[in-house]
């Protein structure tokens, strides 16, 4: 009898055991990375100049590519409203930086650029971000709001 209830248990914890190996993330490789986009001129200027900015610890010169009432919306920090605190913000932040575009389009004076982040060109995207832009008089492309997180978790 003892012999007879252990087989059970065992049966019991061995079906358990396969149920959470199945719930479990699979090892698998991690996806190929999404293919880039070349944008049009105008919209490739914000990322070139975004990245130079950052480059360089531009705090002022990264702030100038907002609109007046624009928006940072960093992963794990509240957000951040309009130049003036865009430019506190980014104070004493920067570094290398290599952005790249995965979709973008635009509709009048709107737009948006999705892409990848990395530290340089040929290492894979650190993170992710989304550009929503606004055509301003003179025809120039201002950020409303940079939305980004990085693709490790906490």
């Amino acid at each position: 009898m003892r012999t007879r209830a252990y087989g059970r248990s065992t049966t019991v914890i061995a079906a358990g055991l396969a149920a959470l190996a199945m719930l479990s993330p699979a090892q698998t490789a991690p996806p190929e990375p999404l293919a880039s986009v070349v944008l049009p001129a105008p919209l490739d200027r914000v990322l070139r100049d975004y990245e130079a900015a950052w480059r360089l610890e531009d705090a002022a010169a990264l702030a100038a590519l907002f609109t007046e009432d624009g928006f940072v919306l960093s992963g794990g920090t509240p957000p951040v409203r309009g130049r003036a605190n865009i430019q506190k913000h980014y104070t004493g932040r920067g570094g290398p930086l290599a952005l790249r575009a995965l979709a973008f389009a635009t509709d009048g004076s709107l737009g948006y650029v999705i892409g990848g982040y990395a530290r340089a060109k040929d290492e894979p995207d650190a993170g992710k971000f989304t550009l929503t832009l606004h055509r301003e008089k003179g025809g120039r492309w201002a950020i409303v709001s940079d939305m980004d997180n990085g693709n490790s978790r906490p």
